[in-house]
């Protein structure tokens, strides 16, 4: 490329980097051709136009022309803030993507975040019990002769978020980015959180005080794993009862009746599906996961070996497997959540709604605390 051209390709990246600072365009294409039009006149060549990676630099140094010092202080908030609506959707396994994780940030830039469900209602009702308001927007996209529809809920506060709801299957899915080509870039909460204190280490104090202060219900945590089970179809030869909501809380009513104050237990029947609606193909991994920091150790060995359990039932397990479990001195008790588990497949039976089993559940803490 001569050395002319060069530097026109830098004026229409440069040109483009300043639409899109200032917000006159979004869209990466649009603001390259309107750029190119601009230094080459009406007759723009393809090869006139910059990539989407060099736009992104030469935004990067618009920013930094604009904004100074003040571009990396609000960096590390929108990282901050970021962790924390991760945080509050740590349940749907957030990633954190775009501008934000990258550092490419510009004025009026959004927070993007990937949450993985396959019920956007239980993301939207996560966001309604904190208060958050939100919206849901479904947006058509064509791209090489297909056509996809993409969920986003865009959530209004001090930065706008876009999260971006995808089925719970696609959790380990790699994504490309739309600027390298590559394989996107993401953060889990843990990578974030390293992030912040490498980079944004003066944040680490509020941080450590939202570890402090904050206090989540559990049983809205529970709710907002369960809810999702009622749109989950089973196999109807092995589980004629229908949905797993309905199935879950036949297995609660069966423990209930086993062992009324054995509130761990009664957890365990209640919660060890709640897998299936994140991941199918490892419903126990998903769901410990999901449920990691609400509840006890004894509860998550219960659920964790709920399946083994059921091999012990019909004698397909092997005899190491089998001398592992029974030597937990919970291994009576995991038996019988797994006589429940198979109790709880009727038809038409009549099962408590959720409020009056968390009810229950919470006149055991209250009465046992």
């Amino acid at each position: 490329m001569r050395e002319r051209d060069s530097k026109l390709r830098r004026r229409v990246a440069w040109e483009a980097a300043r639409l899109m600072y200032f917000r006159e365009e979004t869209e990466y294409y649009r603001a390259k051709l309107k750029a190119a039009r601009r230094v080459f006149g009406p007759d723009v060549r393809p090869g006139d136009l910059p990539s989407n990676r060099e736009i992104r630099e030469q935004i990067e140094a618009v920013a930094r022309a604009f904004e100074g010092e003040k571009r990396v202080q609000k960096l590390g908030e929108m990282r901050l803030e970021a962790l924390r609506m991760m945080r509050l959707l740590k349940e749907f396994r957030p990633r954190l993507v775009g501008s934000t994780l990258t550092g490419h940030v510009r004025r009026g830039s959004d927070i993007d975040i990937h949450v993985f469900s396959d019920s956007v209602e239980a993301v939207r009702l996560t966001l309604e019990q904190a208060g958050l308001p939100h919206e849901v927007i479904r947006k058509r996209v064509v791209k090489h002769g297909e056509e996809r529809t993409y969920t986003h809920i865009h959530v209004s506060g001090q930065f706008e978020f876009e999260l971006t709801v995808y089925p719970s299957e696609l959790v380990n899915y790699r994504f490309k980015s739309s600027i390298t080509g590559k394989p996107m870039e993401r953060a889990s909460i843990e990578e974030l959180e390293k992030l912040l204190a490498r980079e944004h280490p003066q944040l680490m104090v509020e941080i450590e005080s939202d570890d402090a202060e904050t206090v989540v219900d559990r049983f809205r945590v529970y709710e907002s794993l369960l809810l999702p089970l009622e749109k989950v179809k089973e196999d109807p030869r092995y589980h004629p009862e229908g949905d797993v909501l309905y199935h879950s809380l036949q297995v609660f009513e069966c423990a209930r009746e086993e062992s009324p104050y054995d509130e761990e237990f009664l957890l365990a029947a209640l919660l060890h599906d709640v897998g299936k609606a994140i991941d199918p193909k490892d419903h126990v991994k998903a769901g410990l996961e999901a449920l990691e920091g609400f509840i006890t150790e004894r509860t998550a060995w219960l659920i964790e070996h709920h399946m083994e359990a059921q091999g012990i039932l019909d004698g397909s397990i092997g005899a190491r497997a089998r001398r592992r479990l029974e030597a937990s001195e919970d291994f009576d008790t995991l038996i019988l959540l797994a006589k429940c588990d198979r109790a709880g497949r009727r038809v038409g039976v009549k099962v408590p709604d959720l409020e009056e089993v968390f009810e229950y559940l919470r006149s055991l803490e209250r009465d046992f605390q």
